[in-house]
This record gives structure tokens, sequence and C-alpha cells, in this order.
């Protein structure tokens, strides 16, 4: 089985890329294809110099002084999330994997896929068995968690 993977660009547009991977699992549940449609979810920090690098963040909190259970602790993650989330760059792969005898099927994915909305303006990009960029976006699907 061949697959065929689509690229999608989401820069720094979270609500775009949640909105995209939402319709993906909607899409998985209604139409069984738990294992013909699967995707990943890449975040890498531009630098200065154009490389892509994971982010990494760090929340700085002052410990409050008091007594009680939760005196030490404060609710930070939310305002990290949004600093770190400014800076990713969000980038979506999906991997068809249609049998043979789906071609009709895998087409109709190929063409449905970018044109629905959230995707439409993520600039796709698709990357079939046999071009150049296949083995490279290949070992990148399988390094992604």
């Amino acid at each position: 089985m061949a697959h065929i993977y689509l690229l999608f660009e989401f820069a720094k547009d979270e609500e775009k890329a949640q909105q995209a991977r939402h319709k993906l699992e909607t899409w998985k549940q209604a139409f069984r294809l738990d294992k013909k449609l699967l995707y990943k979810i890449e975040r890498a920090a531009a630098t200065a110099d154009g490389d892509k690098k994971p982010v990494k963040t760090e929340a700085k909190t002052e410990k409050p002084k008091g007594k009680g259970k939760n005196a030490g602790k404060t609710e930070t993650p939310a305002a990290v999330e949004e600093t770190s989330a400014s800076n990713e760059e969000i980038r979506l792969l999906v991997r068809l994997g249609f049998s043979g005898h789906e071609k009709l099927s895998e087409q109709r994915w190929l063409e449905r896929i970018p044109s629905e909305e959230p995707f439409r303006g993520a600039s796709p990009v698709i990357v079939k068995h046999g071009e150049a960029k296949f083995e490279e976006t290949e070992r990148q699907f399988e390094e992604l968690d």
C-alpha cells in the first residue's frame, strides 16, 4: 500500500490548526477511516537564521507566602502556552493509506481535504510515492510523536 502525504503550513495560527485537527477526527469517526487517515502535528520555533527548532518554555513563578495546601502553587500554564504558541510554526502532516482497490476513495479524499475551509488557507502540498520529497516526508512523519 502506497501512502500519500498532505502537508499543511498553518504558520502561527493555532486556532486554524485545531479546527483542522477536529475536522480530521470527525471524518475518521464518521467514515471509519481509522488506519487509512493518520495525522500528526509538528510545532517548531522559527529562529532568526530561518532554522526551526523544537520549543521549550519555562515558567518563572514566585511562591506566595502563606499557609495551606495550595499556598506555594500558582497557575501559569495558560500564560506559558500562550507565549509559546505565538512563536511556533505549526505544520499538519496527513497520511492517506488506501489499498489498491480503493483508488476512487483515495482520489475523493485527495480532492476533499485541501478544499475544505481550515485546510484551504494553509498552502496544501501533496506528496505521492515516487516523488523527490516523499522519503524525507515519510521519515519526518515517522519521527513525530
